[in-house]
């Protein structure tokens, strides 16, 4: 077991977004996650990152022992729409800003790791762009290599294939079947035909969950 959402709920301003969370995701897990807008999808992701807190209930993460411990470390992909691109930012040096906690890590070490990651995402050319200067397929291309830079145990992504053309979102899911085998994945997504094929699990959140166990996963309708 990797974590636990016990009882959760969750309210802004008056406004009750999450009830009755109750959710266990075990290592290696990949969990994909789907729902209408507005259903609070975003929200149970930041709650579990350790971004907002539960208005009530608890969130428990455990270590490989089953005991409890501090939060994982994640790898974040958030929404474009969350990320300032005003902000006088290189592509290289938002890949590289995910690896400032690792002091362990000499820096040629970053050094190859951001090169490595760039490459991924078919950047490397365009690594000294500023943010601003890139289309919205090529900032989240940047914004996913920030995610995967440090090898994280656990991935989590918000709507990864928003903005992306044909050609990258096939990469992508070559890039995130490569990462499965070892990585425990928590994904939202409105596209789900293809991602289903890759999930283990498939969640509903509409200020509530259900887990789905139909067979096909791909439209909401087979899941009720």
């Amino acid at each position: 077991m990797l974590m636990s959402l016990c009882d959760v709920y969750f309210e802004r301003e008056g406004h009750r977004i999450l009830s009755d969370i109750n959710l266990t995701v075990d290592r290696g897990d990949f969990m994909a996650i789907t729902g209408p807008n507005g259903g609070g999808k975003t929200t149970m992701l930041r709650l579990i990152l350790g971004l907002l807190k539960p208005t009530s209930g608890k969130i428990i993460y455990y270590d490989e022992h089953g005991k409890p411990a501090s939060h994982p470390r994640f790898g974040y992909l958030p929404q474009k729409n969350s990320v300032d691109s005003h902000f006088p930012i290189t592509v290289r040096e938002v890949v590289e800003s995910a690896l400032l906690p690792y002091s362990s890590l000499t820096p040629a070490e970053k050094r190859e790791r951001v090169d490595a990651a760039l490459e991924k995402i078919e950047m490397s050319a365009l690594q000294h762009r500023p943010i601003g200067n890139l289309s919205g397929g090529q900032l989240q291309r940047a914004l996913f290599a920030r995610a995967i830079v440090s090898t994280p145990p656990v991935l989590v992504l918000d709507e990864p294939l928003s903005y992306l053309d044909k050609h990258f979102e096939q990469h992508l899911y070559c890039i995130i079947a490569d990462m499965a085998p070892s990585t425990t994945i928590v994904l939202v997504s409105h596209e789900m035909s293809q991602i289903a094929g890759m999930a283990n699990r498939h969640i509903i959140v509409d200020h509530t969950l259900h887990e789905c166990v139909a067979e096909h996963h791909w439209m909401r309708s087979e899941c009720e």
